[in-house]
């Protein structure tokens, strides 16, 4: 009996597998496979704009603002767009606390990119950066989540399976090939299900662009005046900038061309640090290759100008005494350069990972509620202090 050939073998198994994963889409997010937001509950929409529970109420008794759906035993009900609709309706009112529902960018405050990193794969920056963008659409910035990993994973999270919603120029490739194939990067944006969330989808296509470059930088040397690689993302991300207050990248777990030029289009970096002596002598290992790469794309005429450069302690298990040495040990070296809160370990994000959701997409009521509170409490204290980052980078006080 002749073996299949390899190749063939993983292509079956590449075929059978996607084909299990569209038919279990199917059934999480019927009729049309694609997914949604659950409403919130008045107490969440308060808490979100920043008023009391009362106060909406009132608002909704005097017809004030967007009119909330009504559920079951007359329980008010927002969508996220019903949030950002009441947020602007309160910041027309005027009032010295306008500026806190509304909370744009002014002028003079530039686009905040981050950019999501760390060669080593399980450290956490999937998750790290679907939370982050969800985070600030739920906070009524405008939001730009871009997957520039070929393997797609926080796609799959926003409900895309690369290898069927996607074809040609559908990822960020797009707008920054090489060919006369490329297109404005707004061509390739689309909507998520997060009113105030976009999102640039990644498959592996953009595995291309590692391939093209080394070609690009060889016709360069013979006389070629295209641009160079690394200021192609950051021009992609100019073309739009006027629409975002926030771009948040998930970059490939591999120090190549596409977290390099993430990187020089960063204005601010977060590393993610799995608190394990293996994976903190990894990021060793990397930082020295990001620190040569870099200062290479700096001698050729890069800007390298970070408002801040954060390491988050990822899956951290408070319990765990080798996992705290590591964290302290970490703190001692790089002080305050660490993130004061770490992302904890938790099977509530998990388990909301198993029907490809996040934690603020689940509802309280589907996870026993102290396992649930731990970790949105913990979720929320990281993305608020990057938040607290961004604002003090654009000098506001609060």
């Amino acid at each position: 009996m002749t073996a299949e050939p390899a190749d063939r073998l993983i292509a079956q198994d590449a075929e059978l597998l996607s084909a299990q994963l569209a038919s279990l889409r199917s059934r999480l997010f019927p009729p049309s496979a694609s997914k949604t937001l659950r409403p919130f509950t008045s107490g969440e929409a308060a808490r979100l704009i920043g008023v009391s529970d009362g106060y909406l109420r009132q608002l909704s008794i005097s017809g004030e603002g967007p009119t909330p759906e009504t559920g079951a035993g007359g329980r008010r009900l927002y969508t996220l767009a019903d949030v950002n609709a009441l947020r602007a309706y309160l910041a027309s009112q005027g009032g010295p606390k306008a500026r806190q529902y509304v909370k744009w960018r002014q002028p003079g405050e530039h686009l905040q990119v981050i950019a999501i990193t760390n060669f080593k794969g399980g450290s956490g920056k999937t998750t790290t950066s679907a939370h982050l963008a969800q985070y600030f659409a739920l906070q009524g910035y405008r939001t730009l989540a871009i997957d520039l990993d070929p393997q797609a994973s926080m796609s799959a999270l926003f409900g895309y399976q690369p290898e069927l919603d996607l074809t040609g120029n559908d990822t960020l490739y797009g707008a920054i090939r090489y060919d006369e194939e490329r297109v404005p990067l707004s061509q390739v944006i689309r909507k998520t299900y997060f009113d105030g969330l976009d999102i640039v989808p990644g498959n592996l296509e953009l595995q291309e662009f590692e391939h093209t470059t080394p070609q690009h930088l060889a016709r360069r040397a013979e006389g070629s005046t295209d641009d160079l690689f690394f200021t192609r993302v950051q021009q992609a991300i100019a073309s739009v900038e006027a629409n975002y207050d926030v771009v948040v990248i998930d970059c490939p777990p591999q120090l190549g061309y596409l977290t390099l030029s993430a990187l020089c289009a960063a204005t601010s970096v977060i590393v993610t640090v799995h608190p394990q002596m293996l994976d903190v002598a990894s990021m060793s290992q990397f930082l020295f290759m990001t620190s040569d790469l870099l200062a290479v794309v700096r001698e050729a005429g890069g800007t390298l100008n970070f408002d801040f450069l954060r390491y988050l302690i990822t899956r951290y298990e408070p319990n765990d005494g080798p996992q705290a040495q590591i964290a302290g040990f970490l703190r001692t070296q790089f002080g305050d350069r660490v993130l004061i809160s770490p992302m904890l370990k938790s099977t509530a994000i998990s388990d909301a990972g198993l029907s490809k959701q996040t934690l603020y997409e689940v509802g309280r009521e589907n996870f026993h509620r102290a396992t649930y509170d731990r970790a949105f409490e913990s979720l929320n204290a990281v993305n608020s202090e990057i938040e607290s980052l961004i604002l003090k980078s654009w000098g506001r006080t609060t």
